[in-house]
């Protein structure tokens, strides 16, 4: 499901500036002061980091107005979750270079994720199970892209940040079918296949993602 919207012209720029900007090829500076070397970043990786920048966002949008309307604290402590992955995601923007899309909340710049935006606060304004099933969806599409992003990267950096992300995609989709199914409602898959979310559902929250 990760959309592509990178047109010719952009990969152009994109490659000139990694020949320009040398990214992963230059010397960068640790926090205690020592030089350390950056991972190559190619123009893939680049387009995928600042995708993923505004997916994580939407989610985060999304759910700071299902939070707004229905006041339910799934909304609010998710949230407060997706703003660490879009702070991760900056943290490798900022380090390589990229410019940041995040803008204001409720704008995007990929036309897609602005249509996404759009219509999932549509539906989850109807009631509070479309909110939580919007929520789930969501979830769901964040882990399809993020796999995806997966398989087309070499960078290990960048594959350790995705594995997190994904573990706690996996917690707030636990959270979400959950809250769903205590309405009295059988969940099944939006965008991945039902035995994978099944999987993933019928597990226990993970603890400590991302760290070792």
């Amino acid at each position: 499901m990760y959309i592509k919207v990178v047109t010719t012209t952009l990969m152009l720029v994109l490659a000139v500036s990694s020949l320009q900007a040398g990214w992963g090829q230059g010397g960068k500076r640790n926090g205690d002061g020592n030089d350390r070397q950056l991972e190559s970043l190619t123009a893939i990786d680049a387009e995928q980091l600042t995708f993923l920048r505004e997916e994580e966002k939407l989610a985060r949008d999304v759910y700071d107005a299902m939070s707004d309307i229905w006041g339910l604290f799934v909304f609010d402590n998710i949230s407060s979750s997706e703003q660490r992955h879009m702070d991760a995601v900056l943290k490798q923007l900022d380090q390589y270079g990229l410019i940041d899309p995040a803008l204001q909340p409720g704008v995007f710049v990929n036309a897609d994720l602005q249509h996404h935006y759009d219509s999932l606060v549509m539906q989850g304004s109807q009631s509070q199970l479309e909110a939580l099933q919007a929520g789930a969806y969501i979830e769901e599409m964040d882990m399809h892209d993020i796999n995806d992003m997966i398989a087309s990267t070499q960078h290990q950096g960048l594959i350790d940040m995705y594995e997190t992300l994904l573990c706690g995609s996996r917690n707030h989709l636990r959270a979400f079918v959950r809250q769903i199914e205590n309405r009295g409602v059988v969940y099944e898959a939006q965008v991945m296949e039902q035995r994978e979310v099944d999987l993933i559902v019928d597990s226990s929250m993970e603890r400590r993602c991302g760290r070792r």
